[in-house]
């Protein structure tokens, strides 16, 4: 019986900040440090600013105990706008971290599809949608 893959399109909660350092000249840009600024939060444990894929560190720590193949974390800096603090009254991020994923589309646990969406086995959705994601797009994976 063969895995199950699928595509992942997470929350975009604001974009790359200034801080983020960038070869832009290559699609998708090469990103060697990440700073995500957020405009607004829905609460997922994931979320997107393209290139880049950002998990919670409690969503970071349950990935990491299941020993997945195709990912590695990095640190990341994250601030937020005028706009957070309007839409999200109070509201305290948790802990960031970037999720790199460095596997093969439709083989590792996690990596980058042809089309540039992040790709998860069925094993690794589990975990990521045990955390309650309310604006997670999924679909299944079809290999080119």
């Amino acid at each position: 019986m063969m895995d199950k893959f699928f595509v992942l399109d997470p929350e975009v909660a604001g974009g790359l900040g200034p801080l983020t350092v960038m070869n832009r000249s290559a699609h998708p840009p090469v990103v060697s440090k990440v700073h995500c600024h957020f405009d607004g939060w829905l609460g997922d444990a994931i979320v997107e600013s393209f290139p880049c894929i950002l998990v919670t560190e409690y969503l970071s720590n349950q990935l990491s105990q299941e020993q997945f193949v195709g990912m590695k974390v990095a640190k990341v800096e994250v601030s937020t706008s005028e706009q957070f603090t309007e839409a999200c009254p109070g509201v305290e991020l948790p802990r960031f971290v970037w999720l790199q994923a460095t596997g093969v589309a439709g083989v590792d646990d996690f990596a980058v599809g042809p089309d540039f969406r992040l790709v998860v086995s069925e094993k690794a959705l589990r975990v990521i949608l045990a955390t309650g994601p309310r604006a997670l797009d999924v679909e299944p994976f079809c290999s080119p």
